[in-house]
């Protein structure tokens, strides 16, 4: 019998799950893992992760049961004192709230200016160009906002491959496209529009449409749509 509470830094380093979510990702531990890092420690007898299986266990592996566990209930359990069935409420109702909230609400894109507001948080500032493509949906909802490349001062390349191949992926019914000018001249030079144009012929005869193409300054936009060029 061990003197004190079996911490998780006594363990071997293969039974660690704090160093186990670092080295390998969240995804990888189990929720007895994840429960052994809110708490901690375990007992005298049991670690964390032993601890947290026989809380599991109880109800039967069933998350949606623990999260309605009360602090009477979790502190039956030797070595779950008050604070640490506390820290077990809390992150079950977190990830109650998270599932309500939905990941993340889709915005609607309705025009130029919608599309610029989705994307200009992550390209009004660069130093150096990139180029984005906005995937939408049927309802020309956002499915994601992906950076396809990255370049200099002067330049960027977008392939047209990983952009479909990408759309095709998420299902996507219509795309955006969307690159900086980090010199603030926001007139489309003729590669851009020969890469607009080439795109919207792939776009054609994948039945994935590209809607736009905007180049984003600092705090203004230059649309293709809207000037008619697309």
């Amino acid at each position: 019998m061990h003197s004190g509470n079996l911490n998780i830094k006594a363990w071997a380093e293969e039974d660690r799950p704090r160093e186990k979510l670092n080295l390998k990702g969240k995804s990888t531990l189990s929720d007895a893992e994840l429960i052994a890092i809110l708490i901690g420690s375990g007992n005298k007898k049991e670690t964390a992760v032993e601890l947290s299986k026989k809380i599991l266990s109880s109800i039967n592996y069933d998350l949606n049961k623990l999260g309605k566990l009360t602090i009477a209930d979790l502190t039956k359990f030797r070595g779950i004192g008050e604070a640490k069935a506390i820290s077990i409420i809390a992150a079950l109702e977190l990830g109650r709230r998270r599932k309500d909230s939905g990941i993340e609400k889709r915005a609607s894109i309705k025009s130029s200016k919608d599309a610029y507001m989705i994307i200009t948080d992550v390209l009004s500032d660069l130093p150096h160009e990139e180029f984005w493509v906005i995937y939408l949906n049927k309802k020309n909802e956002v499915l994601k906002k992906e950076n396809i490349s990255k370049g200099g001062i002067d330049g960027t390349i977008a392939d047209i491959k990983i952009i479909f191949k990408h759309a095709i992926e998420l299902l996507a019914s219509a795309i955006i496209l969307c690159h900086n000018h980090p010199s603030g001249n926001l007139k489309p030079s003729i590669t851009d529009i020969k890469l607009t144009k080439k795109l919207k012929e792939t776009g054609v005869m994948l039945d994935t449409p590209v809607l736009d193409h905007l180049i984003i300054g600092e705090k203004e936009y230059f649309s293709f749509a809207d000037k008619g060029i697309i």
